[in-house]
């Protein structure tokens, strides 16, 4: 096949690969993809020919350089080609492989020489080839053709760049013999992504069309223009060669007697040609090789350490076994038992880190959610007005009262409580659904055994729905007991007689609160235009009577305190473009609320903290904007009725007197709720799965049915006994590869300078002066003296070391094109000064 060199890591790999095939995993060795980069014409197809050992690539029109050929080798028994595009057709022919390539470029670029950067990949499978990948790319070229767009040449770099850039890409960068070095496109791209030059190497090809009396020998020698790794020559099949099919086999033999007979390259024979490009590439791919074992060797430990106790648990197993049924079906209930309390109660171990759930959840529930429907409730303070007036008149009658009606007072505070049963059977309906996530999480244990676990949550959540109506039946009592009597004799409850006061000590009071902070935080300032900087994140502080924000939680540098006045809060749909939940803050009397802004727009992480700052701001008396609309609706009928003094008075009576009992209401039912709903639902719920689940679930059918495992199951415990075994088979063979595996050093740095000057661009070499002429014999003569022996040459920004051996100093001169013309033999003519 002409890759001999390569085959010498098929056996390596292949064990690497049985290692790891054993256990159903990938060999994902990385191994470096290798791309072929150069200008057209320069023979870098030849070179993937050469390489691969096969004529697959299409000739003549250039057709393959327009779209890159991203080429899979994979090492098979038989040999054949699969494209990507073309899915289950497998291509024994290669002639058949080079025809598709060409009609695939054609049905995306078209036939008349347009581009295009979408690859082609196709895959070959042979027994004489390494699992490695090859990139054919197209060559750089500076004038358009046909259809080919202007700017053809950045359009080729960049397509070019995709590829080289990647740190496991090894980059073949080839150059004609017949061509200027110094100006190789290839080089020059090379150098910009891989400036240390750690993996390009220096492909000459096309060395037996140079001119006579010409060579390449100081390139070859890494003396003119020096890379760290050096070039490498090569001589491919000439079109001649291709049009009578002349196989790469005789190619290679014809290349190798090339440099073996050739005057200028015949000491040097053993280091040029394709053989010799192979064997290099062989190296750095095991070195990669070796680099890459001690991790495969700590990640098979680390799962065999993991299966270790589960695979010995399946030792043994015996699945039909009756007894094991009746025990492990006791082991999973109480189980299941234990875990479920732990989700409730609390617990250290197996801690959920990304929201709360089970008991944090529901105590979130109690104590913020539940109180913040509560708040919702509150009637605002125009319409509640309104209502105690309506209810004074009409108590009164045609008459007019002399004193304020006590009948007033208990028909405005019925109708407030009324209004709790809401916000209490909400209440137990978020306990139920979060007590139903409790028991499916929980039973995620039971998985394996199917019937079971749907049966175990079946019972529990029937149990649940049925402890709900009686839950409900219970609060719906609290509020029913709260109406049978208004028990004005509470301690708590002002009185009458203190009503007249109340007014004044309410607003004494909340003139003092304002100081009281409800609640601190941080919010996102979501509507803050770009041009000032865009959506900001401030630490917020929430008092009675304001709210500011500062540029941290030192609350050192206040940016701006904003009343509550006239303030109302309404939801702003989320945008997609956004992860955040919005709300916003706007004046009712269509003022600016924050700057030139109409609106403040609030963002949080999650819904729950919405509504969580919403309840504070309710607290604050910044209510939501359905309330508004309330008022808006009845703010006719308000502003016509006129009241005398004397019922604006009986009215702020009432309005003292309704918020002092409803207060004592609201402590009590907010002290209630969560007792209630732990005795009658979650404390119950517990005990019956304690005492009842395991009863419930022998009474439900045959228990050995429910007992029979999942096939997942079957398969799991398969898989973990046969991948335990072969873990311990795979760090053998991985052993014994690591130890018959040698490093190869890296070349030591050269001063590459001449390929980039300052900024990044290449430094045009100088204009030489006219071509010299020489035999073939002769080497060139340096321009100048002669520098002293063993003095090193100039440094570039990519040499370490000064007395690097690759590195010779050279004379200061310009860098000449690889053809150097030279006249008939003279061996006394000398070199011009």
């Amino acid at each position: 096949m002409g890759n001999r060199g390569m085959e010498d890591l098929i056996p390596l790999v292949n064990k690497l690969q049985d290692a790891f095939s054993s256990i159903g995993q990938a060999c994902n060795l990385d191994l470096p993809q290798i791309a072929v980069v150069g200008g057209q014409s320069a023979g870098k197809s030849s070179v993937l020919e050469n390489f691969v050992g096969r004529d697959f690539l299409p000739r003549g029109s250039g057709i393959v350089t327009r779209r890159p050929l991203v080429l899979q080798l994979i090492s098979a028994s038989a040999e054949w080609a699969e494209f990507l595009h073309c899915k289950g057709k497998k291509f024994t022919d290669f002639d058949e492989v080079r025809q598709e390539i060409e009609a695939e470029t054609d049905r995306v670029t078209g036939a008349n020489k347009g581009i295009s950067p979408v690859p082609i990949n196709l895959r070959v499978y042979s027994p004489h080839v390494l699992n490695l990948t090859l990139i054919d790319l197209p060559g750089i070229t500076k004038v358009p053709v046909g259809d080919q767009p202007v700017d053809i040449e950045q359009q080729i770099r960049e397509m070019i760049m995709q590829f080289i850039t990647r740190e496991s890409c090894l980059i073949l960068a080839v150059t004609p013999a017949n061509t200027d070095l110094a100006n190789s496109d290839a080089l020059k791209l090379a150098k910009d992504v891989d400036p240390q030059g750690l993996r390009t190497i220096g492909v000459i090809t096309k060395l037996d069309l140079m001119d006579e009396g010409t060579d390449a020998r100081d390139v070859l020698e890494n003396k003119l223009l020096p890379l760290r790794r050096g070039y490498i020559g090569v001589v491919n099949r000439s079109q001649k060669d291709i049009d009578g099919k002349k196989d790469i086999k005789a190619a290679l033999e014809a290349e190798r007697k090339f440099f073996f007979s050739h005057a200028s390259y015949r000491h040097m024979a053993d280091k040029m040609g394709t053989p010799r490009l192979q064997k290099v590439l062989n190296e750095q791919l095991t070195n990669h090789i070796r680099d890459t074992l001690p991790a495969f060797r700590s990640k098979l430990q680390s799962q065999l350490l993991a299966l270790d106790k589960e695979a010995e648990e399946y030792r043994g197993y015996r699945p039909d076994d009756p007894s094991r049924k009746t025990k492990q079906l006791l082991q999973m209930v109480q189980q299941f038992s234990v875990d479920f309390e732990k989700r409730i109660e609390g617990s250290g171990d197996q801690v959920d880190t990304v929201e709360l759930s089970g008991g944090a959840k529901i105590n979130r529930i109690f104590h913020e959610r539940f109180p913040f429907e509560l708040v919702k409730m509150e009637c605002d303070e125009k319409e509640m007005r309104r209502e105690i007036s309506y209810a004074i008149k009409n108590i009164h009658g045609i008459r007019t009262g002399l004193f304020t009606p006590d009948m007033a007072f208990e028909a405005i505070v019925k109708k407030q409580v009324i209004k709790l049963k809401e916000p209490c059977v909400k209440c137990v309906d978020m306990v139920i659904q979060e007590l139903i996530n409790t028991v499916r999480q929980c039973s995620t244990k039971l998985e394996c055994f199917p019937m079971l676990r749907e049966e175990t949550e079946r019972i529990v959540t029937s149990h649940i729905r049925d402890r709900e109506s009686r839950a409900k039946d219970q609060v719906l009592l609290l509020i029913d007991i709260q109406l049978s009597y208004i028990n004005t004799n509470h301690e708590d409850f002002i009185g009458f007689a203190n009503a007249q006061q109340r007014s004044s000590q309410t607003n004494k009071s909340q003139s003092s609160a304002g100081n009281q902070v409800i609640r601190k935080g941080w919010l996102t300032i979501n509507n803050i235009s770009i041009m000032k900087g865009g959506a900001k994140e401030y630490w917020f502080v929430l008092t009675a009577e304001s709210l500011s924000w500062f540029k941290d939680d030192e609350e050192k540098e206040k940016k701006y305190m904003l009343p509550l006045d006239n303030l109302k809060v309404r939801d702003v749909e989320k945008s997609f473009m956004s992860s955040k939940h919005i709300f916003c803050i706007f004046n009712t009397e269509s003022r600016n609320v924050y700057k030139d802004n109409r609106t403040l727009e609030l963002a949080c992480d999650s819904q729950d903290d919405v509504d969580s700052w919403k309840s504070s701001l309710l607290r604050a008396g910044v209510y939501p904007e359905k309330v508004a609309a309330v008022e808006n609706e009845t703010t006719t009928t308000t502003d016509n009725f006129s009241m005398d003094p004397q019922l604006e008075r009986k009215v702020e009576t009432i309005r003292n007197l309704v918020d002092s009992y409803m207060a004592i209401v609201n402590k009590c039912i907010r002290d209630l709720m969560p007792k209630t709903i732990m005795h009658l639902m979650i404390n119950n719920v517990k005990d019956f799965i304690n005492a009842e689940l395991l009863a419930q679930l022998y009474s439900a059918g045959d228990q050995n049915a429910l007992m029979d495992e999942s096939q997942e199951q079957a398969q799991r415990r398969d898989e973990v006994l046969r991948t335990h075994q072969a873990l311990k088979e795979a760090l053998a063979i991985i052993g014994d590869i690591s130890t018959s595996t040698i490093t190869t050093p890296m070349p030591p740095p050269v001063d590459s300078s001449w390929l980039a000057g300052s900024g990044g661009r290449r430094s045009p070499p100088a204009s030489p002066t006219a071509p010299r002429r020489m035999s073939s014999g002769q080497r060139p003569a340096p321009r100048g003296a002669p520098p002293p022996p063993n003095r090193p040459g100039p440094l570039g920004p990519f040499n370490n070391s000064a007395d690097s051996p690759q590195a010779p100093s050279r004379p200061n001169r310009a860098p000449p094109s690889i053809p150097s013309r030279r006249p008939p033999p003279s061996p006394t003519r000398q070199a011009p000064p």
